[in-house]
């Protein structure tokens, strides 16, 4: 059968330069670990950024299967987005809040918004006032991340003028913690007790501050509703022990060209790499346009069959080189698929070559992979 009479779903599969495969049985499970460890506490799921670069038309079913009922995006057009697939009884909470523009299609579409400022707070009452009825929203309060919420003044202003948040139902009170992932900071315990005494001037409300790291923080920090995100997706909550989550993705790139090197022969742009003698070498249909950075290429690898394929010179546009001395060349032809995320080298290992995070690498992923969702609940 020609690839031309393929049904389309098979035929986009043999036409992709890479395979991307998202594991939902995976990501369910970490979500399950997740609601064990917080016993007590609501267990949100984050599925900002297209679920963080996954596809949130898929996951977010599949968590919501699994017992998630709280989502949370970062825009309004996310929540919007995502609404169609979950229930009427999923509830959507927008962390940016919506902009002027924004407001009534959010509050109309049952999306909650985050008020982080004072003016987001003023609109929100405005709209109350003229639909004469309570709006409910979320109060994010900074508590020394310096980057959302709501100041100290800003509660004190509250506190000393209930009125500013009439029509306003408050369903929970957020912060966010800046340095979950280094467990012994002394941060973690001050932006705890802020919360707690901000909460305390302003109408009761569940509490929220951990995310994804602050889960492992333990049960002080869990507060009432907890916000998972990349730790659903297989991120390491930090750097202190091996990581209990499951890998949720396979990413394979499919082998371009292959050839054989001579000693002096050099690589890539720039012609930073030199062979020091014989060796063959792939090229990869995979490149910094879908997720792979130039910076950290020379400590990165690819995967086949267990063996480790050193990265050669630099990245590019659309390709990347890699060192096949050690695999028999009968092997390991044109077309092959070859791992560069597996169940042993996630998402954080890559990070690491990379100097960066885990989170980058995976809202990085590309749109040019094929796809593919498996275990479905």
């Amino acid at each position: 059968m020609s690839s031309c009479s393929l049904p389309r779903a098979d035929w986009a599969a043999t036409r992709a330069g890479a395979v991307l495969t998202v594991d939902l049985g995976a990501i369910v499970d970490n979500y399950r670990q997740l609601v064990q460890r917080t016993a007590g506490a609501v267990c949100a799921a984050v599925v900002k950024a297209d679920a963080y670069g996954l596809g949130a038309a898929h996951v977010a079913p599949a968590l919501q299967k699994a017992g998630a009922k709280e989502f949370f995006v970062a825009h309004v057009d996310e929540g919007l987005a995502l609404r169609p697939s979950l229930s009427s009884h999923a509830r959507i909470t927008v962390l940016h809040g919506a902009r002027p523009d924004a407001l009534a299609e959010c509050v109309e579409s049952g999306l909650r918004p985050v008020l982080n400022s004072m003016e987001q707070i003023a609109q929100l009452r405005a709209l109350a006032e003229r639909k004469g009825k309570a709006l409910d929203a979320v109060l994010q309060l900074d508590t020394g991340m310096s980057r959302f919420g709501l100041s100290a003044s800003d509660v004190h202003q509250l506190f000393e003028n209930p009125a500013l948040l009439r029509g306003i139902s408050l369903s929970l009170i957020m912060s966010h913690l800046a340095c979950a992932d280094t467990p012994e900071n002394p941060a973690n315990a001050q932006q705890l007790e802020r919360l707690k005494q901000y909460a305390a001037l302003l109408p009761p409300a569940p509490l929220s501050l951990a995310a994804s790291s602050g889960i492992f923080l333990g049960a002080a920090y869990h507060q009432d509703l907890v916000r998972p995100g990349a730790a659903l997706y297989g991120v390491a909550p930090n750097a202190s022990g091996p990581n209990p989550l499951k890998q949720v993705v396979r990413l394979q790139a499919r082998v371009l060209q292959t050839r054989t090197l001579s000693k002096g022969d050099r690589v890539g742009y720039g012609l930073t790499w030199q062979a020091e003698g014989p060796c063959r070498v792939a090229t990869l249909a995979t490149g910094y346009a879908d997720g792979f950075a130039r910076q950290g290429a020379s400590t990165g690898c690819a995967w086949f069959k267990g063996e480790k394929l050193p990265i050669l010179g630099r990245i590019s546009m659309d390709s990347m080189t890699v060192d096949v001395s050690a695999i028999p060349e009968a092997e390991l032809a044109a077309d092959a698929l070859v791992d560069l995320l597996n169940a042993q080298y996630g998402v954080d290992d890559v990070a690491a070559a990379e100097g960066t995070i885990g989170y980058e690498v995976l809202t990085s992923l590309g749109r040019r992979y094929h796809r593919v969702y498996q275990n479905h609940a």
